[in-house]
C-alpha cells in the first residue's frame, strides 16, 4: 500500500507539475495558429496592393505561414519542458536520413524559386504541365494549384512542374485558330471560300490584322479540304472556335455546300 500511494503522489505531482502546461501549451497552439492565420491574411492584402504580384505574393505567404508555425511548436515545447539542446541534438543525428527523406520536398521548394525568378507563368494563366492543364491559381512554397474548367483543384509538385515542359496559353496577348473543313469534289471552291471568308468578316472577335488565311490544304480521299486560320485575343480562343464550327456548318448548309464524309464503295463480282 507504501508503494501505491507513492506512485500516487508522484503521479499528483507529475500532473500539477505538468498538467497546466500541458494546458497551457495546448490553449497557446490554439490561439497561436488563429493569430498566425490572421496575420497571414492581412500580409497577403498588404503585399498585394505594394507588390500587384499575384505569383510572388501566394509564394512569400505560404513560406511566412509555414515558418510561423514552425517557431510556434517549437516555442511549444519548450513551453512544457521538452529541452530544446537535446531535441536539436536528436535532429542533428537523423539529419542525413531526413535529408534524404525531405529530398523531394526541397526540390519543390527549390523548383517553386525557379518559378519566380524565371516566370514561365503566373497567377492567372491558362498552362499545361506534367499532364494537368488548369488556370494557375495560386504559387505555394511547394505546391502550384491549378484550377480546371471543370472546376476540380490539382496540386502539382514545384518541382517537377519546373523541370518539365510548360504549355502557357496565356503568355502570348494573341493566339491563332486553326480550322480544316471539308467538302465535296463537286462543290464551287471559290464559292466555298467566299462564305468562309463573310463568316470571318462577320464575328467581331477575329482580328484583321494578323490576317486571315483561307487555302486548299488537301485533295482527301473524299473531300476538298480548306484550312482556315484567324488570329483573335488569347482570351477569345474558345469562344471563336465553337462560333466559327457552328457558323460554319448552319452556312454551309444553307448554300447548299456538302460536307462529306468517309465512305467506301463495295464491289461484288458474280463469276458464274
Amino acid at each position: 500500500m507504501e508503494n501505491l500511494d507513492q506512485v500516487m503522489e508522484s503521479a499528483k505531482a507529475y500532473i500539477s507539475l505538468y498538467g497546466l502546461r500541458l494546458v497551457g501549451a495546448i490553449i497557446l497552439l490554439i490561439i497561436g495558429i488563429w493569430v498566425i492565420n490572421i496575420f497571414v491574411s492581412k500580409l497577403r492584402k498588404g503585399l498585394m496592393k505594394k507588390l500587384n504580384d499575384a505569383s510572388l505574393v501566394s509564394f512569400t505567404v505560404s513560406f511566412v505561414g509555414v515558418l510561423l508555425k514552425i517557431m510556434l511548436i517549437i516555442s511549444i515545447m519548450s513551453m512544457i519542458g521538452i529541452q530544446m539542446t537535446s531535441f536539436i541534438a536528436i535532429l542533428g543525428a537523423a539529419g542525413f536520413a531526413v535529408g534524404m527523406a525531405m529530398s523531394g520536398t526541397l526540390q519543390n521548394f527549390a523548383g517553386g524559386v525557379m518559378v519566380l525568378i524565371f516566370k514561365p507563368f503566373k497567377v492567372g494563366d491558362y498552362i499545361d504541365a506534367i499532364g494537368h492543364a488548369g488556370t494557375v491559381k495560386e504559387i505555394q512554397i511547394f505546391n502550384t494549384i491549378l484550377s480546371t474548367p471543370d472546376n476540380r483543384i490539382i496540386f502539382v509538385p514545384n518541382g517537377k512542374i519546373y523541370t518539365e515542359s510548360i504549355v502557357n496559353y496565356s503568355h502570348e496577348p494573341q493566339r491563332r485558330v486553326d480550322f480544316k473543313f471539308g467538302v465535296g469534289y463537286e462543290v464551287d471552291y471559290e464559292l466555298a471560300k467566299k462564305v468562309l471568308a463573310t463568316i470571318i468578316e462577320q464575328n467581331d472577335l477575329i482580328l484583321s490584322d494578323p490576317a486571315p488565311f483561307i487555302g486548299l490544304i488537301e485533295l482527301g480521299d473524299s473531300s476538298v479540304n480548306i484550312v482556315v486560320r484567324v488570329w483573335v485575343e488569347s482570351a477569345n480562343y474558345w469562344s471563336v472556335f465553337f462560333k466559327m464550327n457552328e457558323t460554319v456548318f448552319k452556312e454551309f448548309n444553307q448554300q447548299g455546300i456538302s460536307i462529306p464524309y468517309p465512305q467506301m464503295d463495295v464491289h461484288v463480282k458474280n463469276n458464274k
